[in-house]
């Protein structure tokens, strides 16, 4: 059996950059006049979902409910509680999902969804508050809704003026800026997205701190002021981390004698057979607290550019050591 190979079409990337170009243009476009037209409409908004206590429930339907989504996700990463809940499985018994409590962000370009359309009534008569985010300023969907937000455009970027393009980037833009306006008026910090970010990067820099990374207990080289010096050798061999800490009776850190240290002791032709750790150890090594970040021991290496940082309590006493190594493996630098 054979089959016709399969006819590739004409490519002019002349054409492609120039609609390329024209789409951040239609966009950009769009998003001023936005911007042109924010009201008093939107400061109700953000009051409204500012003073929810339960969730901001995001609809929408095919493209404005993949928008709906990422909206949904961003208010809940920037400390707004939402969800979102698909308009024809609400009309299915998925309309259970919002409470009394809630306030509804529906979207649609058109406001006249027919999936949204059914439920509109419904919610109205619970008494659920109603935000839409709408191109269609006398629609259904505007005539249901508490307050309206809208998100007319003059043309899609695409070249048919169908496919949703510049619609969907003006309502994601709505939603961007209401997660902007509402975390700054709930004073929502780096601390409070890395909560609900542990996992990423900021989420690990500002949650990982250095007893979560620190080597401790049997891990740690670390002799007494008046060991001799092939003591203090054996310790730096045996843990491998390049230096033995010097510590006294009490745990109290003392110094630190580094591989560096014992380089140029060689170099300078010492008979080190002779020395107590004491008498070659420096007495102000560089250390952070069991309970900083570990970003800032990061900070502590880069600014006296070692690779490695003593760790202590608050009374001094040598609890552990952390190296670029560890921080690396965290993933914190």
């Amino acid at each position: 059996m054979t089959t016709e190979p399969v006819a590739v079409p004409a490519f002019d990337a002349d054409r492609a950059l120039s609609l390329a170009a024209q789409t951040f243009e239609i966009a950009a476009e769009a998003l001023l006049s936005l911007r042109a037209e924010l009201s008093t409409a939107f400061v109700n908004t953000v009051r409204l979902m500012l003073a929810c206590r339960g969730r901001v429930v995001v609809m929408g339907m095919g493209k404005s409910g993949h928008v709906g989504r990422k909206i949904a996700a961003t208010l809940a990463s920037t400390g707004t509680p939402a969800m979102f809940v698909h308009p024809g499985e609400a009309s299915h018994g998925d309309l259970g999902m919002v409470t009394l409590q809630d306030v509804v962000l529906a979207i649609s370009n058109s406001g006249e969804s027919d999936e949204l359309n059914v439920i509109l009534p419904v919610l109205k008569r619970l008494g659920v508050p109603m935000i839409a985010i709408t191109g269609g300023a006398n629609s259904t969907l505007a005539r249901h809704a508490d307050h309206t937000l809208l998100c007319k455009v003059e043309r899609e970027a695409c070249p048919l003026n169908l496919a949703p393009t510049t619609s969907t980037t003006a309502q994601m833009a709505m939603g961007d800026a209401l997660a902007v306006a509402l975390l700054d008026a709930r004073g929502f910090h780096e601390q409070d997205f890395a909560r609900s970010h542990p996992g990423g990067a900021l989420g690990r820099k500002l949650l990982m701190h250095v007893r979560d990374l620190m080597r401790s207990g049997d891990e740690l080289p670390c002799v007494a002021p008046d060991a001799d010096f092939l003591a203090m050798l054996h310790e730096m061999s045996a843990k491998g981390l390049g230096f033995a800490a010097v510590v006294d009776a009490g745990g109290v850190l003392q110094g630190i004698f580094t591989d560096g240290d014992l380089r140029r002791l060689i170099e300078r032709g010492h008979d080190l057979r002779a020395f107590r750790a004491h008498e070659v150890m420096h007495t102000a090594p560089r250390r952070v607290r069991d309970d900083v970040l570990a970003v800032e021991a990061a900070s502590v290496m880069e600014q006296h550019r070692v690779t490695s940082v003593l760790v202590v309590d608050a009374q001094d006493r040598l609890v552990g050591a952390i190296n670029s190594n560890d921080l690396m493996r965290a993933k914190v630098i």
